[in-house]
C-alpha cells in the first residue's frame, strides 16, 4: 500500500488537514526499521569474533617461537584494543547499538584469552570452572557499561557451562544450582531493561528463549547425583511456570515466535508427558521407593520445592485473574502429575493415568482451538493425540494392518476436525 497515495487521496477529500498528513506520515517514517543499522551490528559483531578469532589463529602458530616478555605483550594487546574500541564508542557513538556490540563482544573474547594467555606462561593451575567464574565475573559489568545485548547472550551461555561443569563435579554439586542462580541474578536487571525499553528488539526476542532455556538446560546439573526420579516432579513444575509467564499480558500481546516462555512451556510438559508414559519409569520408581529418600540429595528437594510452590504460586494468581474457565488445559499438569508420581511410587496404575492425562490435553486443547476458532492450537492439540497414539505402537502387539487403520483414522481426524473449522468460520464471516 502507498501511503503517501493515500495521504494526498485523503487530503484532496478533505478527509484529513495538511498537518494531521504530516503527522501520520511521520508516524509512519519513524516506525520504518533501520535495516541499515541491523546489518550494521550483526555485520560488527561477526567481524569481531572472527577479527579475535583470527588474532589467536596467528599467535597460535608463532606461539612456542616468541619470548616471555613478547608473549604476554601479545597477551595483553586485544584487552587494551577492546578496551580502547569500547571506550570510543562511549565517548564518540554512545547511541550506535553496532558499534556498542561489536567493540563489547570484541573486549569479552580478549578477556577471555588475555587470561588464558597469562595463564598458559607462568604455568598457573587451574581449572576450567575457574576459568569460566573468572571470565563471568570480569565481563558481566561489560553488559550495563556497553548496554550490550551480545555480552549478555554469550555470559547465559558462560553461565549454562560453567553450572554444568561444576554441577558435575563433587567438590561444587551440591550447590551448583546457587552458583547458577546468582549469575544469572545479575544479568536479569539488564534483561527487564531491554524488555521495558526495546520490547520489539531481536535481542529481546533471543533473551525471550535463551534465559528460559539456561533454566531448563541447568537443572539437569542437580540431576546428575543419585536417584534423579524426583527431578521428573521439579521439571514439571518448571515447564508450568515457563508456561504460566508466557501467559502473562506482557507476552501474551506478541507474537508465539517472541513467546520462548509459553513454547517451551507447552512442549517441555507434553514430551516429558510422553517419556513417562512408557513403563520403564514407574518400574524403576518402584524399584527404589524403599530407598527412595535416601537418594535425593538436599539440592533436589529444594529445586524441587522452590519450583513447585512458585508454580502453585502462579496457578493461584491465575485462578484470581481468570476464574477456572479461563486456565489453559496444560497450566494444572504440575499438580496432577504429583498425585500420579506419589500413586507411582505403591502402584503400576499411574502410567495409564499418565496416558490419560494426556489424551484430556490433548482433546481440551483441541476443544480451545475449535472454541477460539485458532489453528494451531487445535492442530496442537491433534499432534497430540497423534504423538500418544504413536508412543502406545512401541508397546501393544498390533499388526501393521491396524496400525496402518489407526494412521489412516488419525489423518481422517486431522481432516474432519481442521475442515469443519474452516466451515465455522465461513460461517461466522472470518
Amino acid at each position: 500500500m502507498n501511503l503517501q497515495k493515500n495521504l494526498n487521496e485523503l487530503l484532496d477529500a478533505q478527509v484529513i488537514s495538511p498537518e494531521t498528513a504530516e503527522a501520520i506520515n511521520e508516524f509512519y517514517e519513524n516506525k520504518k526499521p533501520d535495516s541499515n543499522n541491523r546489518l550494521f551490528v550483526v555485520f560488527g559483531v561477526l567481524g569481531a569474533i572472527l577479527v579475535g578469532l583470527g588474532i589467536i589463529l596467528i599467535l597460535a602458530h608463532n606461539w612456542d617461537n616468541l619470548s616471555k616478555g613478547i608473549k604476554l605483550f601479545f597477551a595483553f594487546l586485544p584487552l587494551l584494543i577492546g578496551q580502547g574500541l569500547c571506550g570510543f564508542t562511549l565517548l564518540k557513538k554512545p547511541e550506535s547499538t553496532g558499534w556498542r556490540e561489536s567493540s563489547a563482544v570484541l573486549l569479552f573474547f580478549a578477556v577471555g584469552a588475555s587470561i588464558s594467555l597469562v595463564s598458559q606462561i607462568y604455568n598457573l593451575p587451574g581449572s576450567m570452572s575457574t576459568f569460566l567464574l573468572t571470565w563471568l565475573l570480569l565481563c558481566i559489568p561489560l553488559i550495563y557499561i556497553m548496554k550490550s545485548s551480545m555480552v549478555s547472550l554469550f555470559s547465559l551461555v558462560w553461565i549454562v557451562w560453567y553450572t554444568v561443569i561444576i554441577g558435575y563435579d563433587d567438590r561444587y554439586r551440591a550447590g551448583s544450582y546457587l552458583h547458577f542462580v546468582f549469575l544469572l541474578l545479575a544479568i536479569l536487571p539488564y534483561y527487564y531493561l531491554i524488555c521495558k525499553n526495546k520490547a520489539s528488539s531481536n535481542f529481546t526476542t533471543v533473551h525471550h528463549w535463551f534465559i528460559p532455556l539456561s533454566v531448563i538446560m541447568t537443572l539437569a546439573s542437580i540431576t546428575v547425583r543419585g536417584d534423579g526420579e524426583i527431578m521428573f516432579v521439579g521439571y514439571m513444575s518448571l515447564f508450568s511456570v515457563l508456561y504460566m509467564i508466557g501467559d502473562f499480558s506482557y507476552f501474551k500481546k506478541q507474537n508465539l515466535f517472541r513467546n520462548g516462555y509459553r513454547v517451551l512451556g507447552a512442549l517441555g510438559t507434553v514430551i516429558v508427558l510422553l517419556m513417562l508414559s512408557f513403563d520403564w519409569f514407574w518400574e524403576d520408581l518402584r524399584t527404589i521407593n524403599d530407598r527412595f529418600f535416601s537418594t535425593v540429595n538436599i539440592a533436589q528437594i529444594i529445586a524441587v520445592s522452590v519450583l513447585g510452590l512458585t508454580a502453585l504460586g502462579l496457578f493461584i494468581r491465575g485462578l484470581k485473574e481468570k476464574g477456572l474457565k479461563g486456565i489453559e488445559p496444560i497450566t494444572p499438569v504440575f499438580l496432577i502429575f504429583i498425585i500420579i508420581f506419589i500413586i507411582g511410587m505403591y502402584s503400576p496404575l499411574s502410567t495409564i493415568l499418565i496416558n490419560f492425562l494426556l489424551f484430556g490435553i490433548g482433546v481440551m486443547t483441541v476443544r480451545k482451538g475449535i472454541r477460539d476458532n485458532h489453528f494451531g492450537i487445535l492442530n496442537y492439540g491433534l499432534l497430540i493425540i497423534t504423538a500418544l497414539i504413536t508412543c502406545r505402537f512401541f508397546d501393544a502387539d498390533l499388526s501393521f494392518v491396524w496400525r496402518g487403520i489407526l494412521f489412516v483414522l488419525l489423518g481422517v481426524g486431522f481432516f474432519i476436525t481442521n475442515f469443519y473449522m474452516i466451515k465455522k468460520r465461513k460461517t461466522d464471516g472470518l
